[in-house]
């Protein structure tokens, strides 16, 4: 009789314990989406922000769900820029959709020379530093850009697209903002920032459709099964795609003003926490 109370007992404290884990999960993945939705288009990196508090969270699979909740995003710069998605769509070798095809081939040669360190970056080894790199560009634009009297081009050009396309290739890192540095890049090669902006959220596309491509490839190969909770996915994957709209409009018009230095402070600050993080 004991006995078997004793097994009741632990069956029940086993499976409390299963169900307050899996509600961390939960609430730790819509944490994930709401940060995912408010970093993507600000200058700060949100893979960075993901891996930092993945790790932190004790959330499996980082890159997946990194992914994942970047689709969310995609879909926000879809819906926001439907009518410059419509015309890359519509004439896709022709003007903006030309300058995205000719942005996303020194993204890909660099991400796939680079795959095997990306991977390992992932584990958040080089965020301190990655958000130090991000921290510096940022500030170094701002400066620039104040001091700067030259004119800019009204139109993305061919060379800043090929340009903004190599700092995303290197921006796969987590750490390095991707639409801080491509802005950093295309605003110091002489581009117009609100130009700039809206391109820099256009290129993103093609990119994170092959990331999940290539993410759904490996996992349907491998046979693996995914540690996440898929119900706090889902509500993840909602609210970075509600948040990322309103993100995009706040960045444009951050972009506008350039007031990009207190970013870059914020994430000198960043790489300082997730440095004695990682001491701990």
């Amino acid at each position: 009789m004991l006995r078997f109370f004793l097994l009741s007992f632990c069956h029940k404290l086993d499976r409390s314990f299963t169900i307050y884990i899996n509600m961390n999960l939960f609430w730790s993945l819509v944490i994930l989406g709401i940060v995912q939705g408010l970093t993507e288009f600000l200058p700060v990196s949100s893979s960075g922000h993901l891996v930092l508090l993945s790790s932190l969270f004790g959330v499996g699979d980082s890159l997946f769900v990194s992914i994942i909740l970047h689709v969310a995003t995609l879909l926000s710069v879809v819906v926001v820029l439907r009518k410059e998605v419509w015309q890359v769509v519509k004439h896709p070798f022709s003007g903006v959709g030309k300058n995205v095809i000719l942005a996303t081939i020194p993204t890909c040669v660099i991400v796939l020379a680079l795959y095997p360190f990306i991977t390992e970056s992932f584990e958040g080894a080089f965020l301190p530093i990655c958000f130090l790199i991000s921290a510096i560009m940022l500030i170094f634009t701002d400066i620039f850009m104040k001091k700067s009297t030259t004119p800019f081009t009204i139109e993305v050009t061919t060379k800043q697209a090929l340009i903004m396309g190599a700092i995303q290739g290197l921006a796969t890192l987590p750490g390095i903002s991707r639409s801080g540095s491509t802005i950093c890049a295309g605003v110091v090669s002489r581009g117009d920032r609100k130009q700039v902006a809206k391109f820099s959220f256009l290129m993103s596309l093609p990119v994170i459709i092959l990331s999940m491509c290539l993410e759904i490839f490996k996992f349907v190969k491998s046979g693996c099964v995914l540690n996440v909770n898929i119900g706090g996915l889902i509500v993840a994957f909602i609210l970075a795609f509600i948040i990322g709209a309103l993100s995009i409009k706040a960045m444009i018009k951050i972009t506008s003003s350039l007031n990009l230095k207190w970013f870059g402070v914020y994430l000198i600050v960043l790489s300082i926490v997730t440095l004695v993080l990682k001491g701990i």
